[in-house]
């Protein structure tokens, strides 16, 4: 199953993810299928980006959110759309 969750980044005390497309059974920062996008949690102001394209396209296509990549959607919007459209 293809699940869209985050891939730490960054150093120590730093934490920098990515939002990516993976296989459930891969690592947490193993082999993705397609990054879709980043989240800073230390930055303030636009901390996130989202390619709203892909993420509509991966969910669509049956790929499950994880719990935090989920609320990130939602604040974005793209949950509601994706919702919107089927």
């Amino acid at each position: 199953m293809v699940k869209l969750r985050l891939k730490r980044m960054g150093k120590k005390h730093a934490p920098y993810y990515r939002i990516v497309a993976a296989d459930s059974r891969s690592p947490r920062d193993g082999r993705i299928i397609e990054e879709i996008g980043t989240y800073n949690p230390i930055k303030e102001e636009g901390n996130v980006t989202v390619n709203k394209e892909l993420a509509l396209k991966w969910l669509k296509n049956g790929a499950k959110p994880t719990d935090t990549v989920r609320n990130i959607l939602s604040k974005e919007g793209i949950m509601k759309e994706f919702h919107e459209s089927k």
